[in-house]
């Protein structure tokens, strides 16, 4: 049986925070994930977490404050984050080219070495662009894991976005993975106010089977999210019964 985790990211546009803590422990979540606008108040979150019982080992944190870990190495103590992820480059940020792509992934490399000399596991999340192939015919995330010490939280959903295939690519990499959101694709020309995403077990992806390949990885934590949900309850309930109908 897991303890299913859910990115708080989830929730951002459904305030106040407090009242989605208290519904996910009363679902019977365990774990959340958090994401960078809600590091701020960062004692207040551990307070309001330890509340309803939920924990944060993992946890999203952008670029520019991963490099200030200074500034980041504090706010991880404070909520118990074990493994720090980086979630996103903005179009701006991203290489263009193969070299671009290497050299990302020596930096972070040298982003990630204060947090792992603090114990903590250092990885990347995907996207769609990651997929996209480059001039060599590689892809950024093929670039990324192979010039890196990088763990992968992988996003099945925006991998099926970017025209791979979840199943090769979690048996390519697989021995990477560090955690792993758990997040569906709706039908095409449904859920358009939901920018086409699907409450977990609602869409096109063949969560059972990909769930049976996933675990025989290293992932230790399985997050739930969903990018535009207009009813967070919702998503909650439904996806957390859709994965403990075949994981328990």
């Amino acid at each position: 049986m897991n303890d299913w985790s859910f990115q708080l990211y989830s929730a951002r546009n459904h305030p106040p925070l407090s009242n989605t803590l208290q519904l996910l422990a009363e679902l019977g979540y365990t774990q959340v994930e958090g994401f960078g606008g809600l590091y701020d108040q960062a004692a207040a979150l551990r307070q309001d977490l330890d509340r309803h019982g939920l924990t944060m080992p993992t946890g999203h944190f952008g670029l520019a404050m991963l490099e200030d870990p200074d500034q980041a190495l504090p706010i991880i103590e404070t909520l118990g984050v074990k493994t720090v992820i980086c979630p996103h480059l903005a179009a701006e940020q991203r290489p263009s080219d193969a070299a671009g792509w290497k050299q990302m992934a020596e930096t972070l490399n040298e982003v990630g070495k204060p947090y792992q000399a603090a114990g903590l596991g250092f990885g990347w999340h995907n996207h769609d662009f990651e997929f996209i192939a480059l001039e060599n015919g590689q892809t950024p995330m093929e670039i990324l894991l192979e010039n890196s010490e990088l763990g992968w939280e992988i996003d099945l959903a925006w991998v099926v976005r970017g025209k791979a295939d979840p199943a090769e690519w979690i048996q390519r990499y697989g021995d990477r993975l560090c955690a792993v959101h758990v997040k569906d694709i709706a039908l095409a020309g449904e859920n358009v106010d939901e920018d086409g995403w699907a409450d977990v077990g609602h869409g096109v992806i063949d969560w059972p089977s990909l769930y049976g390949q996933l675990r025989q990885t290293p992932a230790t934590w399985y997050v739930m999210e969903h990018d535009k949900p207009n009813d967070v309850a919702r998503f909650a309930r439904r996806s957390l019964a859709t994965v403990q109908s075949f994981a328990g």
